[in-house]
């Protein structure tokens, strides 16, 4: 294996925590987000136009800033240490995140670089790309999946701009600052900074569906996953059609106007096939995201969904025994069972070999 990662460019050298794969690493790059006509580039534009429209800055121009370009390559201090994440947060387990090595890893959310953003002066934006965590296979999980992050900070001045006596409002209430938390905020800015967003996400919605330089602010953040909002709006069934480069179904979503009303028309169905796997858990540790991580890198878009459907305990030695039920489908033909049967066998002799499992195949 080589001893190095090599990705947008940069060369990040392996180590303990290096677990990203080449399955992951071909889809780096891809920002469905920005292809033109993608689903989640109409949902990310209907956003964008939705903002542009209803928050104007005092000169005319749009309020928000949109940044849906930025590196998702990013340091574990901008992902964890900034964002006030313990060390011992579960969030930051291997088991959970595409780590290049202890320092680099792709980006959980997009709210990595809200610091970064924030430092910069901006107290208004939008952030949208892609993210990456290790998770369950089903219709509504993916390895990679979109993000949008809005965020809007405010000051004294501007909070309290239309206040009857503004001189005796206040964002904080008399108290001290630490490295972990500002002051508290008084009850009257919390109040309306709940108002302001859940104003905010309610216009949005009904639009759609018919610490970092900000000492002296009080402010609002929310996070939308895009494939999410897409799955609903356009009544998409399965995740996996995002990364399709089916013309059946990419020339739906080749429209002209963003909010032209979409309703997704089913491909041919395909049958699934049916496959099951048990092994005995290793002694060392076991993680089951693992597991899933090994077959998406093996089977790839086939697998729709991967279930434990028995667990067993020996009674006289204990090991403990997992049967997982991995379901194929092929979303443009139909597959055959001499064809899956030889990416299971390749994902019963991986599992073995790379988790360390005992087969009972």
């Amino acid at each position: 294996m080589c001893s190095h990662v090599e990705l947008l460019g940069g060369l990040f050298h392996r180590d303990e925590y290096t677990n990203i794969t080449s399955k992951i690493i071909s889809k780096v790059g891809k920002n469905l987000h920005n292809r033109k006509h993608h689903p989640l580039w109409l949902i990310k534009e209907r956003i964008k136009d939705h903002f542009y429209k209803q928050y104007i800055g005092r000169y005319g121009n749009p309020l928000f800033s949109v940044y849906d370009d930025l590196c998702p390559i990013v340091t574990t201090k901008q992902n964890f240490d900034r964002l006030l994440i313990p060390l011992d947060h579960p969030s930051r387990k291997k088991g959970d995140n595409y780590y290049l090595n202890n320092t680099h890893l792709l980006r959980s959310h997009t709210s990595a670089h809200q610091w970064d953003l924030i430092h910069s002066g901006l107290d208004a934006f939008l952030a949208i790309g892609d993210v990456y965590r290790r998770d369950e296979i089903d219709r509504s999980h993916y390895p990679v999946f979109h993000q949008m992050e809005g965020v809007r900070l405010f000051s004294n001045h501007e909070f309290f701009a239309d206040a009857e006596h503004m001189d005796e409002c206040h964002l904080f209430e008399n108290g001290f600052r630490t490295p972990h938390k500002q002051e508290s905020h008084t009850l009257e800015a919390v109040k309306l900074v709940e108002f302001q967003l859940k104003h905010t996400l309610c216009k949005l919605i009904t639009h759609l569906f018919g610490e970092a330089g900000a000492h002296e602010k009080i402010g609002w953040a929310f996070g939308l996953g895009l494939e999410r909002l897409a799955m609903i709006l356009y009544g998409i069934p399965d995740i996996r059609f995002f990364w399709s480069e089916n013309e059946l179904f990419l020339k739906q979503f080749h429209v002209f106007d963003i909010n032209q009303q979409i309703t997704f028309q089913p491909l041919s169905k395909y049958p699934c096939l049916t496959n099951d796997i048990s092994f005995w858990l290793p002694k060392e540790g076991y993680s089951e995201n693992d597991f899933f991580d090994l077959v998406r890198d093996i089977g790839g878009d086939l697998v729709e969904k991967v279930t434990l459907v028995d667990q067993f305990t020996h009674p006289k030695t204990q090991k403990v025994s997992h049967c997982y039920r991995i379901v194929y489908r092929h979303m443009e033909r139909t597959l055959t069972q001499m064809e899956i049967n030889a990416v299971h066998k390749n994902i019963e002799k991986s599992a073995v070999k790379d988790l360390g499992v005992e087969g009972r195949f």
